[in-house]
C-alpha cells in the first residue's frame, strides 16, 4: 500500500509540475547553476547552492525548507559536506553516464558525486526532488521505489526527516546514522554521531568520535527504554523495524500540515523542533541528553543515577562502590561491586530492580519467544548471565533480553523498567525466612488497618485533627495547622525570624522530628501576596530537584496564608558574590558547581518538568546555598507556566528586577524560556566578576557590567571581568569559556540565545562556540544602585507605559531560606 501510495505520489506530482511554472527535477538535458534551484512539487523543500554563515567563500550544494527566510539555519541535507566549493563559477549539478548525479567544475572535474549499488543501466535517468525531502535518481519512465537508482534518504547528514532511518541494512551491511557539523557554520562531519546500534539488541547511541556519550536505552516496544518522554503524540509516531535483514528506527508526522525534524547539533545535542508558521520560529519539542544523568555510563558498573539525588550516583542495592575513595568524592566511573561475590556453582538468586533504564545491551542475546521465566531458567543455567529482563513491555511483557558481563549505563527513572540481576544467594535469604516474613508482614498490616480505623473514627469523633491534606487545582499538599507554626516559631518571634521582604516575613523552625524549616509567613498588607501565593503553591508543589528549593507544606487558616519550605543555611548566593570579604570563600570551582547547578535546575524547570515553568526572577538572592554551597533556585511568586509546545508568552504586567529582565520582556511584556536564559547570563557574569550588573561603576565609561563584559571580550580582555579572588591561572581557560556562554545568553535577540539543554551541554564540554553577538541593554547608562526595584509596566495599544514602584523593598529576607 505504501509503495503504491508513492508511485501515485510520484506520478501527480509528474503532473503538477508540467502544468506549473515549478521545476522540481533535473535531467540530462539542463543542469543546475548556482542561482537556480529546484523546488518540491508541494513547495516544502528546495535545493540548490548555499554558503553558511560567515563561510562566504564555501559553497555546497544543499536541500532546505523553502518556506524558511534563511536557507542555512533549515538545511536538512548537503551533499558535498566535505568538499565545499570555494567559488561557484562555472560549477554546475547535472546527470553524468551512467546515470549518476554529479557536481562539476567547468574543467569537467567531478567534485562530488553519487554512487549506486545497483546496475545503472537507464534510458533516460533523471534526479527528482520529492515532498518528502528526498532527493531520489531514477530512470524517468519507472516510478517504483525499489527501481531508484540512488537517493539522498539514503545518506543523512545531521538532520533526520521523516521518511528517513536510522540503523543497519544487514543484507547490504549500509548503515544509516545522522553525523553532527563541524560547527555552526561548517557543516563538514564533525565530532558527534547518533546511531540505531543493533549489536547485541537494538539501542539508541551518541558518540563522540568512538566514544559513547548518551543512550537512550534498548528498544522496549514502545520506545526506547531510557527517554520516558517519548510516548505517543499528536505530532509524530515512530517504530523499529527489527528482523534478520534490518534494524530500522523511522518516524511519520501524523498530521501532514505539522513540520517537524530531528537534528544532531555540532554539541552534541538531540533535539526534535517543530515550526510555528505563525511567528516563523522553530521551537524545541524534546532535546537529549537533558540532564547529568544522560551522560553515558555517569555512575560506572552497576551504579544507578538518579537526577533528584545528591550526590546523584547511588550502588544498587546490594551494592557498594569498587573504589570507596574514588566514590567519596564524585569519581564515579569506577562504579560499584556486588557486596557478596557470586557463586555460581553452588547457585546464585536474582534481585529485583524497578523503575530502571535498562542497561547497554552492546553485550546481550535476546529470543522473542520466550516468557519471563523460561528466561530466568536460562539466564541461571550461564554463570556469565548478569540480568535478564522482558525484551516487550506491552501487553503484560513477552520475550527475553539477557545481559552478559557487567551492567553499564543505568538510571533510576518515572515510568522505567523492571530487571533482575544476578546476586548471592545469601544476599536473598531463605525461601523459609521470606514465607514467615511475608506472613508476618500480612498479619501487622491486618492489624495496623484495623488501629487507623479505629483512630480515624476517633479523630473525627472528638474534631481534633492535627494534621490534614488539601486538594486545590489537582495539587495534594501537606496542611500544618496553625498551632504548629506557632509553636515552632515561638509565635513569629522576632529571634527566629530570618528576614522579610514585600511579600512578609521568613521564619526558622523546628519540627517536632527534628526536621529545620523555613516559614514564609505572607504579609496581612500585602496587596499583590495573594496571587504570588497561589502561584508558587501551583508552580512548585510538585516540582523534585535537588536545584530547586522544596515547598514541604503550607498553611492556610484565617487571614494567614504560610509557606514551610526546606531550611537552607547558607544564604543567598548574593550574600557571598557582592561581599569583599565573604566572597573568597567561593573558590572557582564552588562557583563552577554553582553555575551548573543553576542550569541543571533550569533546564529541568524548562523541559523535564511536567509543565514547562519560566521563572521570570532569576537572580542572585534568589540562589539559596545549602551546606555545601550547591545552589537552589527558589521564590516562583511570580513564575509562570506553559503547556504543550509552548515556550513563552506575554502579559499586561510586568515584574522582575532591573538588570535581569530581558530586552523583549521589560519592553514589550513578551516572556519565554529565553527570558530565562538571559537572566542566568547575567547572573553567569555577576558570579564571574563579584560584580552587580545594576549600579555597576568604570571610571572610563558609564555602562553597566554587560556593557563592560562586550567592551573587553572585543577588545580581546575579557580575564580582566574576573573577580580578584579567582587567581589560580589554571582555571583561566574555562573562565574565558565561561563568559563567552555567558555572552551567548545575553545577545539581544531571544533567536540568537542558547536554551538550557545548549547551555549544559556548553558548560560540559569545549567544543567550538559561535561567535557572540551584541547584548541587550548593555549601553544602559548607570541607574540608582538598587536591585530590589522592580519596574511594572503595563503595555497600552503596543506601547509601553512604565510605572517605578516598588514590590520589593529588601529581597534580603529570602536569605537563607527561602525567596
Amino acid at each position: 500500500m505504501k509503495k503504491f501510495l508513492l508511485i501515485l505520489h510520484i506520478l501527480l506530482c509528474g503532473f503538477v509540475c508540467s502544468i506549473s511554472s515549478a521545476k522540481d527535477s533535473i535531467t540530462t538535458t539542463d543542469f543546475l547553476i548556482e542561482g537556480k534551484t529546484i523546488v518540491s512539487c508541494d513547495e516544502s523543500f528546495e535545493l540548490g547552492f548555499f554558503s553558511p554563515g560567515s563561510f562566504a567563500n564555501k559553497w555546497y550544494i544543499g536541500i532546505w525548507y523553502k518556506h524558511v527566510d534563511v536557507p542555512d539555519k533549515s538545511v536538512v541535507w548537503i551533499a558535498n559536506r566535505e568538499t565545499p566549493l570555494n567559488n561557484t563559477s562555472g560549477v554546475m549539478l547535472k546527470i553524468i553516464d551512467p546515470g549518476r548525479l554529479a557536481l562539476v567544475t567547468s574543467a569537467n572535474t567531478s567534485i562530488w558525486s553519487t554512487i549506486s549499488s545497483r546496475p545503472l543501466a537507464v534510458k533516460n535517468p533523471i534526479a527528482q526532488l520529492l515532498n518528502s525531502g528526498n532527493l531520489i535518481i531514477r530512470d524517468a519512465n519507472d516510478t517504483k521505489p525499489e527501481n531508484f537508482l540512488w537517493q539522498s534518504f539514503d545518506y543523512p547528514t545531521n538532520t533526520l526527516l521523516p521518511g528517513m532511518k536510522l540503523g543497519k541494512n544487514f543484507v547490504t551491511g549500509q548503515e544509516f546514522y545522522l553525523s553532527s557539523w563541524k560547527n555552526e557554520y561548517d557543516p563538514a562531519p564533525g565530532k558527534y554521531t547518533y546511531h540505531c546500534d543493533p549489536t547485541g539488541y537494538p539501542q539508541d547511541v551518541m558518540r563522540k568520535g568512538k566514544v559513547k556519550v548518551f543512550s537512550g536505552g534498548p528498544w522496549n516496544g514502545l520506545r526506547w527504554s531510557g527517554v520516558p518522554g517519548l510516548t505517543k503524540n499528536s505530532i509524530y509516531t515512530f517504530k523499529l523495524d527489527f528482523d534478520e535483514k534490518k534494524a530500522i528506527y523511522s518516524y511519520t508526522l501524523v498530521d501532514k500540515s505539522v513540520v517537524s525534524k530531528l537534528t544532531l547539533n555540532s554539541h552534541g545535542m538531540l533535539k526534535r523542533w517543530t515550526w510555528d508558521e505563525k511567528i516563523q520560529e522553530w521551537h524545541v519539542y524534546l532535546a537529549s541528553p537533558a540532564d547529568a544523568c544522560e551522560n553515558y555510563g555517569a555512575c560506572g558498573a552497576y551504579g544507578n543515577c538518579n537526577i533528584i539525588l545528591s550526590p546523584v550516583c547511588r550502588c544498587l542495592d546490594k551494592f557498594v562502590p569498587k573504589d570507596l575513595k574514588n566514590w567519596s568524592v564524585t569519581k564515579w566511573s569506577g562504579g560499584c561491586v556486588r557486596r557478596t561475590p557470586l557463586n555460581c556453582k553452588n547457585g546464585d538468586g536474582f534481585l529485583k530492580y524497578s523503575g530502571i533504564k535498562l542497561p547497554d545491551t552492546q553485550y546481550s542475546r535476546f529470543d522473542v519467544r520466550m516468557t519471563l521465566r523460561e528466561c530466568e531458567k536460562v539466564c541461571q543455567k550461564n554463570c556469565s548471565c548478569m540480568a535478564y529482563s522482558n525484551l516487550d513491555i506491552r501487553n503484560g511483557g513477552s520475550g527475553c533480553l539477557l545481559w552478559y558481563g557487567d551492567l553499564i549505563d543505568i538510571r533510576e527513572l518515572p515510568g522505567g523498567q523492571d530487571i533482575y540481576i544476578r546476586i548471592a544467594n545469601s544476599e536473598l535469604g531463605s525461601k523459609k525466612k521470606t514465607k514467615a516474613l511475608v506472613l508476618s508482614l500480612s498479619l501487622l498490616s491486618g492489624v495496623s488497618v484495623i488501629g487507623l480505623i479505629i483512630w480515624l473514627y476517633i479523630l473525627i469523633k472528638t474534631g481534633k485533627k492535627k494534621r490534614k491534606m488539601i486538594l486545590k487545582d489537582d495539587l495534594e499538599l501537606p496542611l500544618f495547622s496553625l498551632s504548629t507554626i506557632t509553636k515552632v516559631t515561638s509565635n513569629f518571634s522576632d529571634k527566629n525570624m530570618l528576614g522579610e521582604g514585600g511579600f512578609g516575613s521568613v521564619y526558622k523552625g523546628i519540627l517536632e522530628g527534628g526536621q529545620e524549616i523555613a516559614i514564609k509567613r505572607l504579609s496581612k498588607s500585602s496587596s499583590q501576596g495573594v496571587n504570588e501565593f497561589k502561584n508558587e503553591v501551583n508552580c512548585i508543589a510538585e516540582l523534585q530537584h535537588r536545584n530547586l528549593v522544596r515547598l514541604i507544606g503550607c498553611c492556610v487558616e484565617g487571614e494567614e496564608k504560610i509557606l514551610v519550605y526546606e531550611y537552607i543555611p547558607n544564604r543567598s548566593l548574593d550574600f557571598f558574590i557582592f561581599d569583599g570579604e565573604k566572597s573568597s570563600i567561593l573558590d572557582w570551582p564552588k562557583r563552577f558547581n554553582i553555575i551548573n547547578g543553576i542550569a541543571r535546575g533550569l533546564l529541568y524547570l524548562h523541559q523535564d518538568s511536567r509543565l514547562r515553568i519560566i521563572h521570570r526572577d532569576l537572580k542572585a538572592s534568589n540562589i539559596l546555598l545549602d551546606a555545601d554551597m550547591n545552589p537552589k533556585i527558589s521564590d516562583f511568586g511570580i513564575a509562570r507556566s506553559v503547556i504543550g509546545n509552548e515556550t513563552g508568552a506575554n502579559t499586561h504586567h510586568v515584574v522582575g528586577t532591573h538588570g535581569y529582565m530581558s530586552p523583549e520582556y521589560l519592553i514589550h511584556g513578551v516572556f519565554s524560556i529565553k527570558s530565562d536564559v538571559f537572566s542566568f547570563g547575567v547572573l553567569v557574569l555577576e558570579i564571574i566578576s563579584g560584580r552587580r550588573n545594576r549600579g555597576f561603576f568604570h571610571e572610563s565609561h558609564s555602562i553597566n557590567l554587560l556593557g563592560h563584559v562586550w567592551k573587553l571580550y572585543k577588545e580581546g580582555r575579557p580575564l580582566e571581568l574576573i573577580d580578584v579572588h579567582i587567581t589560580d591561572p589554571c582555571y583561566f581557560t574555562e573562565l574565558l569559556r565561561l563568559i563567552h556562554v555567558a555572552l551567548l545568553c545575553v545577545q539581544h535577540s531571544p533567536e540568537d540565545r542558547p536554551d538550557m539543554s545548549e547551555v549544559v551541554v556548553m558548560l560540559a564540554n569545549d567544543a567550538i562556540l559561535p561567535e557572540a553577538k551584541e547584548p541587550g541593554f548593555y549601553t544602559e547608562s548607570k541607574f540608582p544602585d538598587s536591585e530590589y526595584s522592580s519596574t511594572s509596566i503595563r503595555i497600552v495599544n503596543g506601547k509601553s507605559n512604565k510605572e517605578q514602584i516598588v514590590i520589593r523593598a529588601d529581597s534580603s529576607w529570602c536569605q537563607g531560606v527561602v525567596g
